[in-house]
């Protein structure tokens, strides 16, 4: 929910989900830009198929996902007012880079996290782009038995880190 509400959809929105999984985040954009279109890419042909299988649960007809490895294929699709990375086989810095290229002005670029090693690949890239951007850490705990009582056991946390593709005037 923090993730789609930094994506800041407008009804019309161009949506790209790079690592779509489940489809989960991209079949939520869809349904928020209703007028727009979400582009989706995953490389994992199973988790393909189950997003697939989403989208046509949910009737969800502005969503098209396409199986592969990104950023192969990206270059055909229109350029986003908004993008969402939950996975990035290993090319996370090319890929932002890619997207902060393409990213309409006024757009944002929203990633999930939940290594250390991609957290920092992350910053350090947008960092040497010059971009603004904002790390969020969401963490939640359960309550686990103890003698007679409960205690709390955390979970393991997620970085969203945001970016917004601002335009300089001239």
């Amino acid at each position: 929910a923090v993730s789609l509400a930094r994506l800041a959809l407008t009804p019309a929105a161009c949506v790209w989900d790079i690592g779509a999984g489940s489809g989960a985040v991209g079949l939520e954009c869809a349904r928020l830009a209703p007028l727009g279109h979400v582009w989706a890419i995953e490389k994992n042909a199973a988790d393909a198929i189950n997003a697939r299988a989403n989208a046509a649960r949910f009737v969800v007809t502005n969503y098209t996902l396409c199986e592969g490895h990104a950023p192969a294929g990206l270059e055909h699709w229109p350029d986003p007012d908004a993008v969402f990375i939950g996975g990035s086989g290993g090319e996370l810095a090319a890929l932002i880079g890619l997207i902060l290229q393409r990213l309409n002005p006024g757009g944002w670029l929203v990633m999930n996290f939940v290594t250390l090693e991609n957290l920092s690949t992350a910053v350090e890239t947008l960092k040497s782009l010059g971009v603004v951007w904002d790390v969020l850490q969401l963490q939640a705990a359960r309550s686990k038995p103890i003698l007679h009582m409960n205690r709390m056991a955390a979970e393991n946390p997620v970085w969203l880190v945001c970016a917004q593709k601002v335009t300089v005037a001239q």
